[in-house]
């Protein structure tokens, strides 16, 4: 292994294949833009003083308000210090009264050629900063942001001394530091598996009585995960193997607890018996920095093992969670079921990880895809659900995404990244900067700000901003001799020559596996990827709009574009029209004048969309399904979304009754064979194929009285995804005068199990607040009491022989039941109506509903 981290494709082979229904929502206009032009070396100039002007607002902030506390409160203009404000739970266990911020800023400083206050820092640093305090941190955080920041910046006061320009009064303080803190977190790995304990306290450990921890028996994949690169240099440069020996092993524990079928890992793991504590699996929070550390560990320590290890789950990735451009979770030992239908924020540093493997394309893609949910919400929430929608809404100023935008532009030279890193720079400002540095964002859909300023905006955010829009001859050293780790910090990758490997470093030789032309080498650009300078842009043109924010409508001239589908085995124009997607040739549509001359073969494309994206700002009114046939009686009820189209449900005072039949085909995107049957009735159709419209026009035909569409996507449901309304498909829909809903899998599941159950099932499709049984006001509870009167106790008149009397005290309302009274009297209200009796109950509450129905009404 040389000594160069970076090897730098220049395009990727294939041709991305166009999304279905998300693809047609964004593909409404073809706009180049600013995008893709290239950028003039004045401009760049101009956008990295501009972050470096951001930078010193943030540290200034930091130094003038909040040092030496751990982090900036940018709102109130103070430092957070642990004990004195609300605890935050784990939040704050990356705070231990060592000055985080300015540790984790170390390198920063040189990166951004701010030597002397690089130099400033380092001596306050060893001035100031205390590692023996009795404080409960996390191992994990504690790793990748302070000991991390003290090498990195070792690294950076070494080679500065070793220049004789600056820093010839160091002798390697930061270093002793830094083994000083790598002895204080070894405890946390006394345990019998070589998983670590997540927590530590700084000045007695783990199992002390005074340390207030030790009692945990789980820790996250990437917790455990996380350590090599920092304690593998550190023994390194201290020559003490104890710290990468000890990581080593964990990294060997998740290895073998891998599933064996699959060759992924869990998120959550017993740290003392190795089993699983949790079973998704995914590349975002939980697991990411694992994966990253195995292919880094390989570049700085020269070991093959970490990179099989990598490239076995790398191969398990690409097979079951990568379905770009998403990035889903699955269930590790059944890695075909999804498990929840949002990602997190944190997996936006996985095309960067793609990127160093040499696997551009999906990392082109993924990265499109997270560029578009950043123009829809001006930055990433914390998690977005797979319709682009906000799951959780904070956004503490992660720098994943920048990340990958710089590695993405390295790689391929395209200057439509700059202009990515331009919009981060432009949102920073506008929706981030308060007069104290810049404040965590609380809620994208909102703007409202958080009292936060994460260490890792300044160790990570400006050093890959400011290396974006700088050339390699502009910085003080050759970047491509340090290796970045999970929070940025820069070691050296002469480690893997420099200094022996830790001892006993075999293990189990991994399963042979089929290599592929990235499994030992980087690429070379000009044997993949000859005579083709656009391929970026091919692929992401296939998810530019995926959002459908950003279109731009242009009524002339028509512009020409250029369709990805050369490799596609239908002709273009047919797989367009099997997409929905109607093209007229420009002879036919008048075109003229702007364009000089008809093209053949240029057509006008008439672009659709089968799901658009409500705005933050419009409400989408549910509907319900209502299962009112026996033995349902009202009792179940589905959440159902709206269609912009056919009947408006909200205007029908009593709903839409029908008995419901299942649509054949399935996806009613053919000729409907059953359309006898659903003559009358309310169909049950398929999500997917073609779109909704066309599916609704075939049932209306066929003389269905209503649709019911259900998500083909397993396990969607309403409780995790918002709801949507359901548009045309960009021709006349006037004519569709039957009622359309839509429900998410697992309702839909309730529905046709019903059917599969009951030879009839009859709904009603009606408004939420219209439900049947709203106007059934339950009478409260009731104290039933039982009595046996005597023989003889009764009135002159009555019969004689035990009576049981029901006495109900709300009221002073008396019912009696008479062993002799015909049973069609029994169970009535006062006012004589009568009501169904359920065992268990009283007669004033309706009968329970399952526990595994969570869309029933309590």
């Amino acid at each position: 292994m040389g000594a160069k981290l970076f090897c730098w494709p220049q395009s990727s082979p294939g041709i991305a294949m166009m999304l279905r229904a998300l693809l047609l929502t964004g593909l409404l206009s073809w706009a180049n833009g600013q995008e893709g032009q290239a950028m003039l070396p004045e401009e760049k100039s101009k956008i990295r003083d501009q972050i470096v002007e951001m930078f010193d607002h943030a540290y200034g902030s930091y130094m003038k308000y909040a040092y030496p506390a751990d982090e900036l409160m940018p709102l109130s203009c103070r430092g957070r210090v642990r004990g004195l404000e609300p605890n935050r739970g784990d939040i704050d266990d990356s705070l231990g009264k060592f000055s985080l911020t300015l540790i984790d800023t170390l390198d920063t400083l040189v990166v951004l050629n701010k030597l002397d206050e690089f130099e400033d820092a380092v001596r306050r640093t060893l001035r100031d900063v205390r590692l023996d305090n009795d404080v409960v941190v996390s191992v994990f955080e504690t790793n990748i942001r302070v000991l991390g920041g003290l090498l990195g910046a070792h690294t950076m006061a070494d080679m500065l001394r070793q220049r004789g320009e600056r820093m010839q009064w160091y002798r390697d303080e930061l270093l002793h530091m830094a083994k000083e803190l790598g002895n204080r977190l070894l405890p946390a790995f006394n345990t019998t598996s070589g998983l670590p304990y997540p927590r530590v306290n700084l000045r007695y450990g783990v199992l002390n009585p005074l340390s207030r921890t030790g009692t945990e028996s789980d820790t996250c994949t990437a917790c455990a995960g996380t350590m090599i690169l920092e304690f593998a240099a550190l023994s390194r440069l201290s020559g003490e193997a104890v710290f990468e020996e000890n990581a080593r092993k964990a990294l060997d524990v998740l290895w073998e607890k891998r599933q064996r079928g699959s060759d992924l890992v869990g998120t959550v793991i017993n740290i003392h018996n190795g089993d699983w504590v949790r079973r998704d699996s995914g590349v975002g929070a939980g697991i990411d920095s694992y994966y990253e550390y195995l292919m880094k560990a390989y570049v700085l320590l020269g070991d093959n093992v970490y990179l099989e290890r990598f490239n076995t789950h790398y191969r398990a990735i690409m097979k079951y969670i990568s379905q770009p451009p998403l990035l889903l979770n699955v269930h590790m030992h059944n890695p075909t079921v999804s498990v929840r239908s949002w990602m997190d924020s944190l997996l936006a540093f996985f095309p960067g990880l793609q990127v160093l493997r040499g696997d551009l394309k999906p990392a082109i893609e993924t990265h499109e895809m997270l560029y578009q949910v950043t123009k829809q919400h001006k930055f990433l929430p914390e998690a977005f659900t797979t319709e682009f929608r906000v799951h959780w809404g904070q956004h503490p100023l992660r720098p994943e995404f920048a990340e990958s935008t710089y590695y993405l532009y390295k790689a391929t030279g395209d200057p439509y990244y700059l202009r990515v890193g331009q919009s981060i720079v432009e949102k920073l400002n506008t929706h981030a900067r308060v007069p104290c540095g810049f404040a965590a964002v609380q809620d994208v859909r909102t703007g409202a700000h958080e009292d936060r300023m994460d260490s890792f905006f300044l160790a990570e955010m400006f050093k890959y901003l400011y290396l974006l829009f700088s050339e390699k001859n502009q910085l003080h050293f050759d970047i491509d001799d340090y290796i970045f780790t999970t929070e940025a910090h820069l070691l050296p990758v002469s480690l893997s020559t420099s200094q022996p490997p830790c001892r006993g470093n075999n293990t189990e030789a991994p399963t042979a596996l089929e290599e592929d032309l990235f499994t030992y080498s980087c690429p070379s650009t000009q044997t993949l990827f000859p005579n083709n300078p656009s391929f970026a842009k091919t692929i992401r043109d296939s998810y530019k709009y995926l959002t459908g924010v950003g279109r731009a409508f242009h009524a002339s001239p028509v512009r020409g574009i250029e369709l990805p589908l050369h490799d596609h085995g239908m002709e273009p124009v047919e797989f367009l029209r099997n997409m929905g997607i109607s093209l007229t040739p420009l002879s036919e549509a008048g075109a003229t004048g702007t364009l000089g001359e008809v093209h053949k073969g240029v057509y006008r494309v008439k672009l659709v969309a089968e799901v658009t994206q409500t705005t933050e700002e419009e409400e989408v009114e549910p509907l319900l399904v209502q299962l009112i046939s026996p033995p349902f009686l009202g009792r179940t009820v589905l959440t159902a979304g709206p269609a912009k189209f056919g009947m408006d449900l909200t205007k029908q005072e009593h709903g839409v009754k029908g008995s419901i039949v299942k649509t054949s085909p399935y996806t009613a995107c053919g000729p409907i064979e059953n359309a006898e049957d659903l003559s009358g009735h309310i169909a049950l159709a398929l999500r997917g194929d073609c779109m909704f419209a066309a599916k609704a026009h075939r049932l209306q035909e066929a003389g269905a009285i209503g649709v019911i569409f259900i998500d083909h996507r397993e396990g969607s449901n309403s409780a995790e995804t918002p709801l949507f309304q359901m548009v045309g498909d960009g021709g006349s829909t006037a004519d569709i005068t039957i009622p359309l809903v839509f429900l998410f899998s697992q309702e839909g599941a309730l529905l046709t199990s019903a059917l599969e159950d009951h030879s009839n099932v009859d709904v009603l499709m009606l408004p939420k607040e219209r439900r049947l049984d709203k106007a059934d006001k339950p009478l409260g509870k009731m104290n039933i009491k039982f009595r046996l009167a005597e023989e003889g106790e009764l009135e002159d008149g009555e019969a004689r022989g035990p009576t049981l009397q029901f006495v109900l005290e709300k009221g002073e309302v008396v019912l009696e039941e008479e062993e002799y009274k015909q049973q069609g009297d029994s169970c009535l209200t006062p006012g004589d109506d009568h009501m169904p009796c359920f065992y268990g109950q009283t007669a004033a509450s309706p009968p329970s509903h399952s526990a595994n129905d969570p869309n029933t009404d309590p």
